[in-house]
């Protein structure tokens, strides 16, 4: 179960963040880096607007059903992408594909939540989340490399060969996690809303949102920024940004396994939030100074601000309840997609007039702001 939830993830990262490396064949192909950063927070966008919609879908239909529908739908929309021409058409394509990935972001989780008990839930629900930055890796080593040799055509045979692969692993392995009650008619009708009676979901969402801006900071200029900063080519720029990835994955499995050992999700959350603030002024600052260095604070970076997810997807679902959680997932991710889908052209009108530097060294406002905001004395026990 973990290691199909796992994949199926996976590949929704490459489809949702894969676009981003696409960036510099656009540049070349006469699009600012604004129009281009547009292109590529399409998926992005069509995540966003349907995840609520995809948590109802999972709450009511059940795990299996969510990630076949979505991941069939993101391989179709992801061929069709391969044929297109034009930005216009491209962006279409590229925000169906991110619509339908949108089904694994809340059925993958659960099917982890569900089959996990509390004192392994952190660990697993890491391995899960590492998915992403494995997932952005991939992208990072093949999409930009091919592009730049092939067209951007050829790169996106990527994601839809390896969402196409994810189909039949999910379709092999995913059973829905049992249910408490679900036999004896109790439901989510029956379920209280987790959201009345405190702000602990909410004040979550709003911490997620915060940290997840400069998470999407690094990931989409990190590649630009070795390629027209540091005069690097798309390959090998590429390869290193597929490396700072699996420090992601790290980070993700480390924290999970820490939020078991000391039986709490939120106290790490805030250690991460504070580490992070750190490491992005190191990045900007190293960055302006021009110093190697830099890019290893670059990769720093790349795990430190990647390290919060897994912690709060994970307390989401525990807080809200197998009937909820699906809705609640929904709202999370919905939440940080939102403001992910706006770092692309933002960052890039940012970059244009104050550089890379200020860019990076800025963005550690945002887990300033988040650190006193996470709802630590409000969390409980685990459950």
């Amino acid at each position: 179960m973990l290691g199909a939830g796992t994949f199926a993830q996976a590949a929704s990262a490459v489809t949702v963040t894969g676009p981003v490396f696409l960036i510099p064949a656009l540049h070349d192909g006469g699009l600012s880096l604004a129009q281009a950063g547009l292109v590529a927070a399409s998926p992005t966008v069509g995540v966003m607007l349907t995840l609520v919609l995809w948590g109802v879908v999972v709450d009511r239909q059940g795990e299996r059903f969510a990630l076949l529908a979505g991941l069939i739908g993101t391989a179709l929309a992801s061929a069709v992408s391969t044929q297109v021409s034009g930005a216009v058409p491209l962006a279409l394509a590229l925000f169906t594909a991110g619509a339908a990935a949108a089904s694994v972001n809340s059925a993958s989780g659960r099917v982890v939540v569900g089959w996990f008990p509390a004192e392994r839930r952190g660990l697993a629900m890491g391995i899960r989340q590492m998915a992403q930055p494995v997932g952005v890796g991939i992208a990072a080593l093949t999409i930009a490399v091919i592009a730049s040799e092939h067209g951007i055509g050829a790169a996106l045979w990527i994601p839809t060969v390896v969402t196409a692969l994810s189909v039949v692993a999910v379709a092999a392995i995913v059973i829905d996690p049992p249910r408490p009650g679900s036999g004896t008619g109790t439901g989510t009708a029956k379920s209280p809303n987790p959201y009345r009676g405190n702000s602990f979901l909410a004040r979550i969402h709003g911490v997620s949102v915060l940290l997840v801006v400069p998470q999407f900071v690094v990931w989409t200029f990190a590649l630009v920024w070795l390629v027209q900063e540091r005069g690097w080519s798309p390959g090998p720029a590429g390869v290193v940004v597929a490396i700072t990835q699996l420090f992601g994955a790290s980070g993700r499995i480390i924290v999970g396994a820490l939020s078991d050992r000391v039986g709490s999700r939120m106290r790490p959350l805030r250690w991460v939030a504070l580490l992070a603030v750190v490491v992005l002024l190191l990045l900007g600052f190293t960055a302006a100074q021009g110093w190697a260095i830099a890019i290893v604070f670059m990769g720093v970076a790349t795990a430190v601000t990647v390290a919060d997810n897994g912690l709060a997807f994970t307390a989401v679902a525990e807080r809200a309840g197998p009937f909820w959680s699906g809705r609640a997932l929904g709202i999370q991710n919905t939440a940080q997609f939102l403001a992910a889908a706006a770092v692309p052209p933002l960052g890039g009108l940012l970059v244009t007039r104050f550089g890379f530097a200020a860019a990076f060294a800025l963005s550690a406002l945002l887990p300033l702001i988040a650190a006193p905001l996470v709802p630590v004395r409000d969390e409980g026990v685990l459950h």
